[in-house]
């Protein structure tokens, strides 16, 4: 991996991309010469929250709060700002959390171009409904009802699937289906075999 090359996750919630996505950041940065820049749009919004006090900020905040969906000129706006001020072009970019609904597909995609990122990967962790809604529910929150679960991961299904199809179905990207059912490690062991496998 001599070049730095760019990796954008996908995944039903309850998946584990994140877990994954910070695995291959340690990865990268071990592995390779190249630092790694990590943009997870939630915790993003998260950060934003916290650190800004203005009309945007206390939208964002309560969006949040109600489980509800972010309008799509939000995320676009976080992961470029973060791109537009911490991005050298020098570094790996392990992207989670993007590009979530289809038409946001081709917005990526003109980024990824303008910074001449060559065949970017995409790392679909692929789980069935079931697993995702067994993964959801173990882990004890308040709001991971039976019914909050099912509309999140009926929204994948709806949403985020055609996305993903726009990148499966681009010859720009290189796309990686993955089981994410095994371990972690299991996991992590078939993501960086298909990133480093010769095209």
């Amino acid at each position: 991996m001599e070049h730095p090359q760019t990796f954008v996750f996908f995944g039903r919630s309850g998946s584990g991309k994140g877990t994954q996505a910070r695995l291959l950041v340690e990865y990268l940065e071990k592995e390779t010469p190249h630092k790694a820049l990590y943009i997870e749009t939630g915790a993003r919004f998260r950060e934003f929250t916290e650190k800004n006090n203005n009309f945007t900020s206390e939208l964002t905040r309560e969006v949040m709060e109600h489980g509800r969906l972010m309008p799509e000129f939000l995320p676009v706006w976080v992961w470029a700002d973060t791109l537009i001020n911490q991005f050298t072009g020098n570094e790996h970019l392990v992207l989670d959390g993007l590009s979530r609904r289809a038409h946001e597909a081709p917005v990526l995609h003109s980024a990824l171009a303008f910074y001449k990122r060559e065949n970017p990967h995409i790392i679909y962790l692929n789980i069935s409904h079931k697993r995702a809604f067994d993964m959801l529910k173990s882990r004890g929150r308040a709001d991971d009802t039976d019914e909050n679960i099912n509309r999140r991961l009926s929204w994948f299904d709806d949403h985020v699937v055609p996305a993903i199809n726009y990148f499966k179905n681009h010859d720009y990207f290189k796309f990686h289906e993955i089981d994410g059912s095994g371990t972690i490690e299991e996991v992590h062991d078939t993501v960086i075999r298909a990133i480093l496998k010769p095209a």
